[in-house]
């Protein structure tokens, strides 16, 4: 794809509707201030990881229980594996709920801002999460890409292109993005893009990076999800799990369960990993 100019009135053009949105920003829990005026760097990280793949709406109830039960990064890492996957469950990818466990392990040592580097040095969070929490938490003004920020990308400057790639949207975000406020203009650029989509239809499939998801029903998503709820309420032998799932592909995810960490064996019988 050729690079593309953006001329002022298609620059002027986007921040008209990104002022417009700036000025009534969803309210969310991860948004709110704190007593001194700060965002908490430990509730963006949860509502990042939790974000990611998983719809608004999902996150925020669970979110509010989440922070009840562990309130600071602190007692998030002292926790056993076993409570964080009990109450990660409804939000599906339980392998985020074992990546944020271990990334609370490796943070909370560390003084703020977090680094780019350290929060990559955490499995489970990319450059662009990584980017997105040192936004979000210190407004620092980083240039990152999200599912919402293409839809914007594409619908403003790429209406009739496919095969769009991140690199020509981060020249164009770059371009554009309020480095003196860069929070308030995601959460603006954020919220807009959720418009979008409901007013104009998903865009995001002319993106370079689309991944269709497959459908949750019938998946080995939802046995996953189905061993690791059984196991929150007792252990189990792998026959027993079998039966409850019904399902050929049972005794292979409880494999891929062991192997990735999130159960392990207690005598004869599975339980959730500690």
């Amino acid at each position: 794809m050729k690079p593309m100019i953006v001329n002022k009135i298609q620059r002027a053009a986007l921040r008209e509707n990104i002022t417009r949105w700036r000025k009534a920003p969803r309210r969310m829990p991860w948004r709110e201030p704190e007593a001194d005026g700060k965002l908490d760097p430990y509730k963006i990280l949860v509502s990042e990881l939790m974000l990611q793949q998983t719809r608004v709406g999902r996150v925020a109830t669970k979110f509010e229980v989440f922070l009840r039960r562990f309130p600071n990064v602190t007692e998030l890492a002292r926790a056993p594996l076993s409570d964080v996957l009990k109450l990660w469950s409804g939000l599906g990818y339980n392998r985020r709920a074992k990546y944020l466990h271990e990334a609370a392990k490796r943070l909370k040592d560390h003084q703020h801002p977090w680094t780019k580097q350290q929060l990559t040095d955490c499995k489970g969070i990319g450059e662009n999460t990584a980017k997105a929490i040192r936004v979000y938490a210190y407004n620092a003004p980083e240039v990152f890409i999200e599912t919402n920020i293409r839809s914007v990308f594409i619908h403003h400057f790429f209406k009739e292109q496919d095969d769009i790639g991140d690199e020509s949207v981060k020249r164009l975000l770059a371009e554009v993005l309020d480095r003196k406020d860069p929070r308030s203009f995601y959460w603006a650029l954020m919220d807009y893009g959720t418009h979008i989509k409901s007013t104009f239809g998903n865009n995001i499939g002319r993106s370079k990076t689309h991944k269709k998801q497959s459908p949750f029903k019938g998946s080995r998503r939802q046995i996953r999800g189905l061993v690791l709820r059984s196991l929150g309420k007792s252990p189990k032998t792998r026959n027993g799990l079998a039966r409850e799932a019904a399902d050929d592909r049972t005794k292979g995810v409880i494999d891929d369960l062991l192997r990735e960490g999130l159960i392990c064996r207690y005598g004869r019988k599975l339980k959730l990993a500690k």
